[in-house]
Parts: structure tokens; sequence; C-alpha cells
């Protein structure tokens, strides 16, 4: 149960991926839906990592000092969505997500006597999932 809040309380998280070769690790926006974290990317090595080496993990935590954290890593296989996957899933992450990303993504600009909005940063071209197939918690409160 604290696996499943810790996932469902945060959206933020380090995706692990590797070409064979070396480890690749960065910071995602992510949701979790029972079964499958939901996240979205841009072209790029990330995406091409995961293309040929679907094997991915996310590590998501929380803590206010080194005697009080909470961790957990999935384990799973990378999909990429497309058509009405893709169009659910965009769905689902801007009715949880992309909103909490508003006052970081979306900026202001200038044209002329007017300002206009520009929040393409919130909707990147591809739209993913990770089928989870095991996660692992570690919890640790002092008194």
């Amino acid at each position: 149960m604290q696996i499943e809040h810790l996932l469902l309380s945060q959206s933020i998280g380090h995706l692990g991926c590797t070409d064979g070769k070396k480890p690749y690790v960065l910071p995602v926006t992510y949701l979790y839906a029972t079964g499958y974290i939901y996240s979205q990317t841009w072209a790029g090595k990330k995406l091409d990592i995961m293309r040929i080496n679907p094997l991915v993990c996310l590590e998501v935590y929380r803590h206010t000092d080194m005697f009080n954290y909470q961790s957990v890593i999935v384990w799973g296989q990378f999909e990429e969505l497309s058509d009405e996957e893709a169009i659910e899933a965009r769905t689902i992450l801007y009715e949880n997500v992309f909103q909490l990303m508003t006052p970081a993504a979306v900026h202001l600009h200038e044209h002329g006597t007017t300002s206009v909005v520009d929040d393409e940063d919130r909707y990147k071209a591809v739209i993913y999932r990770i089928k989870i197939e095991e996660k692992t918690g570690r919890f640790k409160t002092s008194q």
C-alpha cells in the first residue's frame, strides 16, 4: 500500500534506461495508473535508447531528511503509444499532471502590443507508458 501511495502522490521520478553500453538516468514527469507509468517525450537520446532496449526502471522518492524518506523503484517495459491509446494517455496526463506544470511550462510572449500564452512545451510528440513488471519500496521513519 505504501508503494501505491508514493507512486500516486508524486509526479516526478528518475527514469533509467540503457543501450547496453552505459546507463542513462534523467528526471521525467509521470502519472501512475494501476499497472502502468505514463509519460511523454520529444525525439532524442532517451527515446532512441528505449526503442532499442525497452527494459527500463523508474525511481520515485520523497524525503525530509536522512532518517525520514520513502523510495520506490519500478521495473518494466517501455511501450510507445499511438492512435487511440496515445490520445487516451494524453488525456489522462493532461487532466492529472499537465495542470501542475503550467507555472513552469507556460510562457508569456510579447507580440506587438499583445501578450500570447505559449504552452507548447506541455505537449511532447511521443506518448509512452511503462508496463510495470516489478516494484519495490523502502520506507524509513525515525521516531
